[in-house]
């Protein structure tokens, strides 16, 4: 079965770094579009990051951007996040998600497969 397990998650203060990652298996990963997702406590889940297929094409909303990047090793069956000039505002429950579709989105129901999440959490 396809399993999406991440880690990487943790506590740092604000202005510091994180790199999360996302192990695929029982997929073809190569042939999914790849997202990341967070969901504070009491919130709803948010997009944070997307990339196609081949890694060619990444998307952010503006409350990332410039900060987070996203990547993926198709070799390792690996996505990463790399988190850069953390805000308390960032902490959440991190997720990422696997899209079978070639439009890129930043809607949660357009993924197919989820991870159970990493905690990322930020202090001031």
């Amino acid at each position: 079965q396809v399993q999406l397990v991440e880690s990487g998650g943790g506590l740092v203060q604000t202005g510091g770094s994180l790199r999360l990652s996302c192990a695929a298996s029982g997929l073809t990963f190569s042939m999914y579009g790849m997202g990341w997702f967070r969901q504070a406590p009491g919130k709803e889940h948010e997009f944070v990051a997307h990339i196609s297929r081949n890694g060619g094409n990444t998307y952010y909303p503006s409350s990332v951007k410039g900060r987070y990047t996203i990547s993926r090793d198709n070799a390792k069956n690996t996505l990463y996040l790399q988190m850069n000039n953390l805000k308390p505002e960032d902490t959440a429950v991190y997720s990422c998600a696997a899209q079978t579709s070639t439009a890129p989105s930043s809607t949660r129901t357009s993924y197919d497969y989820w991870g159970q999440g990493t905690q990322v959490t930020i202090s001031s």
